[in-house]
């Protein structure tokens, strides 16, 4: 298999795809109509990014059967039209839930203790104790999460270091039942809010760990917001557009918010460059790079995961954890046939259902032991008439019975 990989990639994974039989390109700058021509003229069957935004233009260059995103979130891939495509999309989720939840908290402790503010100053020679003395500390305090995924729930482990309580929300549970107590993880203790304006209330610390989905995009806005306390910390290392950064600023700029900030609108497509985002020129906000995955641990744990997903693929054509197989497709009825297992046999079968205009949508031969004797399941779009089932058997010697199941 031919490798493309358009964006930074750790060095241990680069060996291991060669060791594995790969040949991989590596050239983490592309981007733009100069990752199109890359995919066009390597050939590559597999296209490796983090945050290098896929586009059609891209799906249509080559011959691409996969896309990984090194990363958890595919929100910078065309997914549909990879699917459309029958290209695979496939992600490494939770491989970076440690090294974001570390980021959030050194952000929670910078707000409270304003840490940046006081390296300014007494690098600009100014020895202000007094006034940076002034902090609440986290100890006692409410950290309230908004999703509950892999990484919040590594922000609640640290939360409880801190000796915070926890409260959360997530769109797998709403209420604080027993459902919900159920799908958490036993060695948490932490209390599930209704809503996630319940959580705000609730909140001298609020987080933001959901995924960025239709649903979520500008999720948080004054609703949730003003729910807050004021002088409440806020913190989001998960996806701009998740938040409403106009309802954001007038948060900070009215109510005394403290906002951390790590993801931001439009951030510029290279690792380096001009940009101003008016908000971090707010007093009490303070932002990072979007730096939340970037650690060592945390590029070596994905480049890790990245390379199993492609060696599965490469070695069996199956996909781990991908993203974009349809959960039910438009299948109403499944034709069993028992048949010897013989050449022809299927063809036989699919060419019948092809002259009724009857399509496929899933199929599976199953080989008894001995290899005599196989059992087809084919899950077509709608019932095959008794007539073409009558065909179907007459016309082959080597079937052995047919059977339709409604599902």
């Amino acid at each position: 298999m031919k490798v493309l990989i358009a964006d930074a990639f750790e060095a241990s994974g680069l060996e291991a795809l060669q060791n594995a039989g790969c040949e991989v390109f590596y050239e983490p700058e592309l981007s733009g109509d100069a990752l199109v021509r890359a995919i066009g003229s390597s050939g590559a069957d597999i296209l490796v990014v983090r945050s290098t935004p896929v586009t059609e233009a891209m799906l249509d260059a080559g011959a691409l059967s996969l896309i990984v995103r090194a990363g958890a979130g595919v929100n910078t891939i065309d997914v549909a039209g990879a699917s459309r495509r029958g290209i695979y999309v496939s992600n490494c989720p939770g491989r970076n839930c440690i090294a974001v939840a570390e980021l959030a908290f050194g952000l929670i402790l910078a707000l409270d203790r304003r840490i940046p503010d006081n390296v300014a100053d007494l690098r600009a020679g100014h020895w202000n104790k007094k006034e940076y003395s002034k902090a609440r500390g986290l100890y006692g305090r409410t950290l309230g999460l908004l999703g509950f995924g892999s990484i919040g729930q590594e922000m609640a482990r640290r939360a409880t270091a801190f000796g915070m309580t926890t409260v959360v929300w997530s769109r797998r549970f709403g209420r604080d039942d027993g459902a919900a107590r159920a799908a958490l993880p036993r060695d948490l203790d932490v209390t599930v809010a209704p809503s996630a304006e319940a959580v705000a209330a609730q909140s001298d610390v609020l987080s933001v760990h959901l995924a960025l989905t239709s649903d979520t995009r500008n999720f948080v806005g004054a609703s949730i917001l003003e729910r807050l306390r004021p002088g409440s910390l806020f913190i989001n290392t998960a996806r701009a557009e998740i938040v409403d950064h106009a309802a954001l600023a007038e948060a900070v700029r009215s109510r005394g918010i403290r906002a951390g900030l790590d993801v931001f609108p439009d951030e510029p497509p290279g690792a380096a460059g001009s940009f101003a985002p008016p908000i971090v020129a707010l007093p009490d906000v303070y932002g990072t790079h979007h730096i939340g995955a970037s650690t060592e641990q945390a590029q070596e744990a994905i480049a890790a995961e990245a390379v199993r997903v492609i060696r599965v693929y490469t070695e069996t054509g199956r996909v781990p954890n991908v993203v974009n197989l349809a959960t039910r497709t438009p299948a109403t009825h499944r034709l069993v046939i028992r048949h010897r297992d013989r050449p022809g046999v299927l063809a036989h079968v699919f060419d019948k259902l092809r002259s009724r205009s009857l399509n496929v949508q899933e199929t599976e031969n199953v080989i008894f032991e001995g290899a005599s004797a196989a059992v087809a399941s084919i899950n077509l779009d709608a019932e095959p008439p008794a007539e073409l089932l009558k065909a179907i058997e007459q016309g082959s010697a080597d079937i052995l019975s047919l059977q339709v199941v409604k599902i």
